[in-house]
């Protein structure tokens, strides 16, 4: 009986411990979320003083990866997890990795929108970009939400607009380099504005990336470098 109850509580706190580390990945996934706003934000907006501190709070969202990092190595060693736990680990390490890169992508942006405030209001594609920004947030939401809830099936609807992110970063390409040919005084500011919609295209990147982990997690299944006919195919095996 002694040893039964020995079992359970460290089965039990071995759930709590798994808990604590999904609610930390979620953490750091609002924390990632807050800088690319902020980041999007100043670069609309020409603030400068919003970028700066977007670019100081980087090294939070660093921090945050550290330090969960170490939490999973940490179970890894005492726990040494199996089937659906170990997924768990791996997917965790794969998920934070890919928030500190959208975390890197978004001082990129922060950078750019301190610059483009130096250089004043000129002439540019910024409609364009905010309306690509507001995609990718809304990417990044739901990516995030989906690891939240575990769904296959909003991650694979969540993953299929990273088509759209790249699809809104070729047209705002194509704008640019016109705006580049009709003025080439805003050659500058143009380039600023391109390099912020290639971050924002990576962005879109990293989250399907959080997506397809989702599906490695709860399937079993490994959809990186694959087309989405055959992710939803290979997420709805055995359905």
């Amino acid at each position: 009986m002694d040893n039964m109850n020995i079992d359970h509580h460290i089965s039990q706190q071995f759930n709590v411990e798994l808990e604590d580390l999904r609610n930390n990945v979620l953490t750091m996934g609002g924390m990632v979320e807050q800088q690319l706003t902020d980041a999007m934000t100043a670069l609309v907006e020409n603030n400068a003083a919003l970028g700066e501190i977007v670019i100081t709070n980087d090294y939070k969202v660093n921090a945050m990866e550290v330090s969960i990092d170490e939490e999973c190595c940490g179970i890894l060693a005492r726990r040494q997890p199996t089937a659906g736990d170990l997924r768990l680990i791996v997917a965790i390490i794969k998920t934070i990795t890919d928030l500190e890169r959208i975390g890197d992508e978004a001082e990129k942006i922060a950078k750019m929108a301190v610059h483009l405030a130096d250089l004043g209001d000129q002439k540019s594609p910024l409609d364009s970009l905010q309306h690509m920004g507001d995609t990718v947030r809304k990417m990044l939401r739901n990516a995030l939400d989906t690891f939240a809830r575990l769904d296959v099936e909003q991650a694979i609807e969540t993953a299929k607009r990273d088509a759209k992110v790249d699809n809104e970063y070729e047209a705002i390409s194509r704008q640019v380099i016109t705006f580049m040919m009709e003025d080439p005084r805003i050659i500058t500011r143009s380039l600023d504005i391109m390099w912020s919609a290639r971050a924002l295209e990576r962005i879109g990147d990293h989250a399907r990336n959080i997506c397809e982990y989702v599906i490695y997690l709860v399937k079993g299944r490994d959809v990186r470098h694959t087309s989405f006919e055959q992710m939803e195919a290979e997420a709805r095996k055995g359905r």
